[in-house]
């Protein structure tokens, strides 16, 4: 059975799943950097789930941090009409490229 957890990240949630890649809003860690989640919303192991109100305390979940990457160029395009007023602007998003290693269960 697969194990996962939905961990609240920077104020998002993020289903993870045990030696998974995912990316999430730029973390300020180093390469390479190992990190505790403690904010774990949800637990499913094994048919067994845990729900937490709002997090669970007992599980945690150890995560690496691999790389940081710039997304796709959002645009963001203002305009009002019959005013001429038009503003183009866009950015470059930064992600942190992380690996979940494993999810530890305290007693």
């Amino acid at each position: 059975m697969i194990s996962y957890v939905i961990a609240n990240i920077q104020g998002l949630q993020f289903k993870l799943f045990e030696n998974k890649y995912v990316f999430v809003p730029h973390l300020p860690f180093d390469l390479g950097k190992k990190i505790l989640l403690n904010k774990i919303l949800f637990f499913y192991k094994k048919g067994i789930i845990h729900i937490g109100t709002p997090f669970l305390e007992k599980i945690n979940v150890n995560i690496e941090v691999l790389q940081h990457i710039k997304g796709k160029k959002i645009i963001v395009f203002k305009k009002k009409r019959r005013k001429g007023y038009k503003v183009k602007n866009g950015f470059r998003p930064i992600f942190s490229k992380i690996k979940v290693i494993s999810f530890s269960e305290k007693k």
